[in-house]
């Protein structure tokens, strides 16, 4: 007799089948739109050059997607801007570095959506001094717009509705060293970046991936800090759209079935705990390229120019055809993980400096929009 685990192996290859004839059905009819207007939006405007930078600023990438930006709006051309609190990831991220790398893609999306619109972005970065080691009250930044037809516009923001996070498995196809060298480029001065694509580094880098991801899956209480944000289906991502999004339609059945629920995915007997793992560690295996970037220090401002960087060579590995997905847990610093912390800058930074971040490189297919909150929703009152 077949197990339970066995069954469910075989019922969900049966439903991959099915679900590979009916995605078209699905994108027309199951899709989270809603969780996606955001990107049509930006692309609409508002007809307030404010506002219409803000609505690309909020589609910055930034980890688990938890969108921790919140937007004080004062007079007619300025605000400031606050970390929420609640959108914090304290298991993973215990000093908010990575978070802050976040609000640095978004102030270098709102730089160049201004731009865009012939104003000039003035960026005063932590007005009331840098929050450390935690974040707190005191706001990331303030902003304030200047109209300015001289401001240069930036010939990557032409790929701003197009930058996705893309977590499918890569063709095996190399990356061309020419490409990743432009990528490269896109990073702001300050802001090291840099390529592993030969065998050897690359088997390396593999390893190190690997096993970052296996610990903080395997810890409960990392693990169970993705689940709490992960939607799984539809109806879940537009009731919440940040966090985790598990869309499509083998997901959203599997979902339908009672397979794949967040009480699974955190049962180590489970097969959504199994396949979580292993569809991540496969994802990783199927890579031809890493690129990752270095600080020489690990300021707040650092971590800022970082994010900048960083979206900046998303931008511009979108208008290479290429797919970007983020794999920083080895870059955590949350005390399990310091012997991959201490192998990743043995490997990246071997002259000195932080790794800030961390991601694979390669061809795909297409992604989706991640979920957004609309603007409106984070926009503080009062």
């Amino acid at each position: 007799m077949a197990s339970r685990r066995g069954v469910l192996k075989i019922g969900s290859a049966a439903l991959l089948l099915t679900a590979a004839g009916s995605a078209a059905a699905w994108a027309l009819t199951r899709a989270p739109k809603a969780a996606q207007a955001p990107w049509d939006a930006a692309a609409k405007g508002f007809g307030d050059a404010r506002l219409d930078a803000l609505a690309y600023a909020i589609l910055a990438p930034n980890p688990h997607n938890m969108q921790p930006w919140r937007v004080r709006l004062t007079g007619e051309d300025a605000f400031t801007l606050h970390a929420d609190p609640a959108r914090l990831l304290p298991e993973t991220d215990p000093f908010s570095r990575q978070i802050v790398i976040g609000f640095g893609a978004f102030l270098e999306l709102f730089r160049q959506a201004a731009a865009e619109k012939g104003a000039r972005a003035e960026i005063a970065l932590f007005p009331e001094g840098e929050p450390k080691p935690y974040l707190d009250a005191r706001p990331i930044a303030h902003v304030r717009l200047v109209a300015d037809s001289s401001a240069p516009r930036d010939p990557l923001f032409g790929h701003a509705l197009a930058r996705r996070t893309n977590r499918n498995p890569f063709e095996k196809r190399a990356v061309d060293a020419t490409i990743l060298e432009r990528i490269k480029s896109a990073a702001v001065p300050g802001v090291f970046a840099d390529a592993v694509a030969d065998a050897a580094r690359l088997a390396e880098v593999k390893k190190l991936a690997d096993d970052a991801w296996r610990i903080e899956w395997g810890l409960d209480r990392t693990r169970r800090e993705t689940i709490k944000v992960t939607r799984v289906g539809r109806r879940e991502i537009e009731e919440n759209p940040y966090g985790i999004a598990l869309a499509g339609p083998l997901l959203e059945a599997l979902g339908g079935l009672g397979v794949l629920t967040r009480e699974n995915m955190d049962d180590p007997d489970s097969t959504a705990y199994e396949q979580t793992l292993a569809n991540y560690s496969a994802a990783i295996v199927a890579t031809p390229a890493f690129l990752f970037s270095i600080t020489s220090t690990n300021t707040r401002a650092d971590q800022i120019e970082a994010g900048r960087s960083w979206v900046r060579m998303q931008l511009a590995a979108a208008g290479e055809g290429l797919a970007f997905h983020p794999l920083s847990q080895a870059l955590q610093e949350f005390p399990e993980m310091e012997e991959p912390y201490r192998r990743a800058h043995a490997l990246l930074a071997s002259g000195g400096g932080i790794v800030q971040m961390l991601a694979r490189v390669g061809y795909a297919g297409d992604a989706p929009p991640a979920p957004r909150e609309p603007l409106a929703a984070r926009l503080l009152k009062g």
